[in-house]
């Protein structure tokens, strides 16, 4: 399956472009590839890419789940039908001079008619569905490393303990709606000079769902809700990273009058680590040695993320080395990353007068040695 633009990309509009530069380059891209004038081969997928981008970035709320989660913001939370419901196509269309029935031809049935019988995709009949939920959850780089399960404490809508969900006083029914004849929309048909036109919206009295209580139900007044703070053990997968949103189908807050639940999306910090910093999949620390270590080599004890690791170092380390611990860092799809110590020799600030003597000795013995060259 083809990965699809970047809407942004699609229109060739910027991210911050206003709604006038969208239609406007919609409506340009649109002409240009509209396939009752562009007959190339791959001109009505292109319409039906730039259709869709368009239909996205056009809706405030479409856009803003977009703009936060990609392309993924979408695809879980429209169909096909919900991504085209509201976009102005018809104007627009009208304007260039070309019928809106090109959207009954190349996308099926989800349209009606052109000019005279355009409409809206239409809603499907049934409850709504429930809220997105957004939180977040703080780790350790240890559980980023290996994963975990971490419990998050949250609050959403849930069925109404009283009337299971349907809104309905225990003991009346759930009868029919009076006023859409329990097809959950009502359809309301306007003339135009172009012919007539028609708009298929959700039922105001019964939300879409067909039904009405005969009496709500005396604790959730009617929508089937209760709030409820919840516990979930959430299962962190090995290797994520800071800032990442984790998507918790179906765990949002529930939909009203028993419709489906939305989801949650947890997003994921990383606490800092005390010695260890990361780096992609690398670990990096910052190892302190002394001048005689550095000179004649030693053996340290560096902390990894699961306890120490002894590392030679090997004599004649400059200050500024790097060494590597293969294998110690964090699990990428590439396999596990490594830590890598970067050593940094220390000068002491002060010497005892003994100290300060064998420097001293030192010093005149590499000068002695220097001079056999100079």
């Amino acid at each position: 399956m083809t990965e699809k633009r970047d809407y942004y990309e699609v229109l060739g509009v910027d991210k911050g472009a206003s709604a006038d530069e969208i239609k406007k380059a919609f409506r340009k891209l649109a002409f240009q590839y509209h396939p009752d004038r562009n007959k190339e081969p791959g001109a009505e997928e292109k319409f039906k890419e730039i259709s869709e981008a368009y239909a996205v970035l056009s809706d405030d709320q479409k856009k803003a789940q977009y703009d936060r989660f990609g392309h993924a913001g979408i695809s879980g939370h429209y169909s096909q039908e919900d991504i085209f419901r509201g976009a102005d196509f018809s104007t627009i269309f009208r304007d260039m001079g070309f019928g809106d029935d090109i959207f009954s031809r190349i996308f099926g049935s989800m349209f009606g008619g052109g000019f005279g019988g355009f409409q809206t995709a239409r809603r499907r009949t049934g409850p709504p569905r429930g809220r997105d939920v957004e939180t977040s959850i703080e780790i350790t780089l240890e559980q980023a490393a290996f994963g975990a399960e971490v419990e998050l404490s949250i609050n959403r809508s849930e069925k109404c303990s009283r009337c299971d969900g349907n809104g309905a006083e225990p003991g009346s029914n759930v009868v029919t709606c009076p006023q859409c004849g329990g097809r959950g929309q009502i359809q309301q048909r306007t003339q135009s000079l172009f012919g007539q036109m028609i708009t298929v919206t959700t039922c105001p009295r019964c939300q879409g769902r067909g039904q009405v209580a005969e009496k709500n139900c005396t604790k959730c007044g009617g929508n089937g809700l209760e709030n409820r703070r919840r516990t979930l053990n959430i299962n962190v997968p090995e290797g994520i990273e800071d800032g990442v949103y984790m998507t918790l189908r179906g765990q949002g807050d529930a939909g009203p009058y028993g419709g489906p639940n939305g989801d949650l999306y947890v997003g994921v910090r990383v606490k800092q680590h005390k010695d260890l910093i990361r780096r992609g999949s690398d670990l990096i620390y910052e190892a302190e040695i002394t001048f005689p270590q550095a000179a004649l080599g030693a053996e340290i004890d560096v902390p990894i993320l699961k306890g120490v690791e002894k590392l030679k170092v090997p004599s004649g380390t400059q200050n500024g080395d790097i060494l590597r611990l293969k294998g110690k860092g964090m699990p990428s799809r590439f396999g596990r990353g490594d830590q890598l110590v970067h050593i940094s020799v220390t000068v002491p600030k002060k010497l005892s007068r003994k100290q300060r003597q064998l420097i001293e000795q030192l010093d005149e013995e590499m000068g002695k040695k220097r001079g056999l060259f100079g």
